[in-house]
């Protein structure tokens, strides 16, 4: 299919793409031309201009094997890297433009494997048909700018719907990961899968098994921080995909039957999710969305029978807590991701545990000291997490959380709440104590920070008298 043949806007959206590359491209193109090699804008690159996005990444392929991509390049490229050469891929600084030029290639997994093993290919039509999903298995052929669609990409950009080039379960069995992609192409880009894919994705999830923790940490990360994540993390659980790299969110489907009844504990997370997203201020808030999707997977470990038909979950908060711990760890995120999602999940309670009556200063300084650097992401996990459809209940905890957030502000300004030590440091608990460094410190450090959250500022003086009297009580000094 040539440009010709496309509509006006599509006409158009090819000609704004290589109105910008330009020269770039069309270098690059005429330098592989010149030597006997194809070259063609390809993938996500190609896709995302008819959605109306286009970034200085582009993914390019070609006919040509590595090294002989490493020879074109050099002296025309500012820089040059090969981090990806055994997968076939070069990349390539020019100005501000990021390229990837990856050989045409096919690739699958040994089921005994985890690594992909790559064979390279020799037309750029097979090379499409490898691809995940037809809306980028398009390409625009440079330098003649040839549009390139042999499997309904376009059509399908259109439609919104996720489909494969080829039998889905062929593509996923080459590459057990697309199918997490699916999930994460339906949370990014809001699109529906093709019934066939859903049923591939279905009889194959256990696939998924073979593939490492990092890249299912990275496409899961992408797709909870997509503008749709619900649609995407519908589909790991509905595919039975969850099971094996998130076990927890299904789990959170608890039984509900006519004599316990509770809150449906998936559908609450979901809603959670969703409305710590409409509290963002920045764009995806990773930390904040795991911890909401995280927050009460504690809770099938708890859940407990009570009389009259009740259901608890007492301290759930504290073993999801460490459930989010094993799990993020496990998928690989980076140590103060997995410490704060964590701590989180383990603080999303606190401020109903102070009920409804008025909080003291104490508790709000406590309240501010416990969250640290996370009390922004606390705040909106709170909020988020009320989902009653009592509206008069609901008022009335967004009201009660109003005047906590007052509190803290006012004491903020007279404390730095924040920033709450002891009145005295390790040095000068020693010279009152006139001990040198050792657990006794430690005690008494502790002594004075409680002090210091029950009751304000007090003063250095105070202090001393207060850790004297301390000492002399728990046989540190004489009485």
């Amino acid at each position: 299919m040539s440009v010709s043949n496309l509509s006006v806007s599509q006409q158009k959206a090819v000609t704004d793409l290589f109105r910008r590359i330009a020269p770039v491209a069309d270098e690059l193109g005429e330098v592989f031309a010149r030597q006997g090699h194809e070259l063609a804008v390809v993938g996500g690159s190609v896709r995302d201009v008819f959605l109306g996005r286009i970034g200085n990444d582009l993914d390019l392929t070609t006919d040509a094997r590595p090294e002989r991509v490493l020879e074109m390049v050099s002296g025309w490229a500012d820089s040059v890297w090969t981090i990806g050469i055994d997968f076939g891929t070069v990349g390539v600084r020019k100005g501000d433009w990021i390229l990837e030029i990856t050989t045409y290639r096919s690739e699958s997994y040994d089921p005994r494997s985890r690594k992909p093993e790559v064979d390279y290919g020799d037309t750029l039509e097979a090379d499409l048909e490898r691809r995940d999903f037809a809306i980028n298995a398009m390409a625009v052929r440079l330098p003649g700018h040839e549009f390139v669609d042999p499997y309904g990409g376009l059509a399908d950009l259109g439609a919104k719907v996720l489909r494969t080039p080829g039998p889905p379960e062929r593509s996923f069995d080459d590459d057990p990961l697309r199918m997490l992609r699916a999930a994460r192409f339906a949370a990014q880009l809001g699109f529906a899968v093709d019934p066939a894919v859903v049923a591939a994705m279905t009889a194959m999830a256990d696939r998924i098994e073979i593939v490492s923790a990092e890249r299912i940490r990275d496409e899961l990360d992408k797709l909870i921080c997509g503008a749709f994540p619900r649609a995407g993390l519908a589909l790991l659980a509905d595919t039975g995909l969850a099971e094996h790299v998130l076990p927890e969110l299904p789990k959170l489907r608890l039984e509900i039957d006519e004599h316990h009844r509770h809150k449906d504990v998936y559908e609450h997370t979901l809603i959670v999710l969703e409305q710590a997203i409409a509290q963002e201020a920045a764009g995806p808030d990773r930390v904040l969305r795991w911890a909401a999707l995280l927050h009460d997977i504690g809770k099938p470990k708890t859940r407990r029978f009570e009389e009259g038909g009740r259901v608890s979950f007492h301290h759930h908060e504290v073993v999801g807590a460490q459930l989010t711990k094993k799990r993020l760890t496990e998928l690989r995120f980076p140590k103060d991701v997995t410490a704060d999602v964590s701590r989180l999940v383990e603080l999303h309670l606190r401020f109903h545990g102070y009920g409804t009556g008025e909080w003291t200063d104490s508790a709000v300084r406590r309240y501010v000291r416990d969250a640290g650097h996370l009390l922004e992401r606390l705040h909106k996990l709170t909020r988020a997490d009320c989902t009653t459809r009592n509206r008069r209940k609901a008022q009335a905890l967004s009201r009660t959380y109003d005047e906590l957030e007052i509190r803290i502000a006012r004491l903020a300004e007279q404390e730095e709440l924040a920033k709450i030590r002891p009145e005295l440091d390790g040095n000068e608990i020693q010279g009152v104590l006139g001990v040198g460094p050792g657990p006794v410190v430690g005690r008494a450090y502790k002594f004075l920070l409680d002090m210091r959250l029950d009751r304000g500022l007090l003063g250095k003086d105070a202090a001393r008298e207060a850790l004297l009297e301390w000492a002399r009580t728990e046989g540190v000094l004489p009485a």
